[in-house]
């Protein structure tokens, strides 16, 4: 498994060279705010790793490895995304806490986390009951099966 800064190497590598195919270690350093000598620093161990392309003073590109490990990182944010604000944290606190986060969940967890979200993305309604119990629940502390028992509420 790759280190957190690693991790964010490869996946900002991948964001800046999706248009043009690559990108340059000016752009890498000042989007992660690091010393472009501590970006190349970095490079110089992805490319030893075999997940980039680093010509020095010209280009940085991912090798289809890094590519795949970049993709793999940028769904699994955007899952954690997702997950969150089904939670209904606000998505951009929802986009700070995956960041944090992505990196030391276990592909274990990671699975059954995507397999929530799609589970919950794929419900035959679009609002879940238990979904729409859980939010009231967030917003008034108290399980809407408890305050009314009647047989017009099924929960």
């Amino acid at each position: 498994m790759m280190g957190k800064r690693s991790e964010d190497y490869l996946e900002k590598i991948y964001e800046l060279s999706r248009d043009k195919g690559y990108t340059r270690i000016k752009e890498i350093s000042k989007e992660l705010n690091v010393k472009p000598a501590s970006a190349s620093e970095m490079m110089r161990k992805l490319s030893e790793l075999g997940y980039i392309v680093y010509k020095k003073r010209l280009f940085v590109t991912l090798t289809e490895k890094g590519r795949k490990v970049a993709e793999s990182i940028r769904e699994r944010r955007e899952m954690l995304v997702r997950f969150l604000t089904t939670l209904g944290i606000p998505e951009n606190i929802a986009e700070e806490d995956a960041c944090l986060i992505e990196h030391v969940l276990n592909p274990e967890t990671v699975k059954q986390l995507k397999n929530f979200v799609k589970f919950v993305e794929n419900s035959p309604e679009i609002n879940p009951r238990w979904l729409r119990h859980f939010r009231e629940f967030c917003e008034k502390g108290v399980h809407p099966c408890d305050k009314i028992r009647t047989k017009t509420l099924v929960c």
